[in-house]
């Protein structure tokens, strides 16, 4: 906890940083979002079944369409690239979600 706190703090007090350390990353020349980045692990993996049936879709686009420009060593046209202000958190507060539904079935059991 202590980490996400750090990074919430960072997030408001230095946003240049922030835009620069997105530019840095390179996966917006692939026109993905941070979002589609995350590890699929068991949380993970229930935030995607809960997904809109349309945002599975346009994220699973951007994964197939990022690796075949991979794989052609190519980026897309600037002007498609994935912009700082354009990155929407879309996977995330459904996998807080599940991980706090975990946290307090865990905290069920043990009680």
């Amino acid at each position: 906890m202590a980490v996400e706190a750090v990074a919430k703090y960072l997030k408001r007090a230095f946003p240049s940083l922030q835009k620069w350390a997105f530019d840095a990353a390179g996966w917006n020349q692939y026109g993905l979002h941070k979002d589609d980045l995350l590890y699929e692990d068991e949380d993970v993996t229930e935030a995607l079944r809960r997904l809109p049936p349309h945002l599975v879709e346009e994220r699973n686009f951007r994964l197939i369409r990022a690796s075949q420009l991979d794989c052609q060593k190519k980026l897309l046209p600037k002007e498609q690239w994935t912009k700082f202000e354009e990155d929407i958190e879309y996977l995330s507060p459904y996998v807080d979600e599940v991980k706090r539904e975990r946290a307090e079935r865990e905290q069920w059991d043990l009680e």
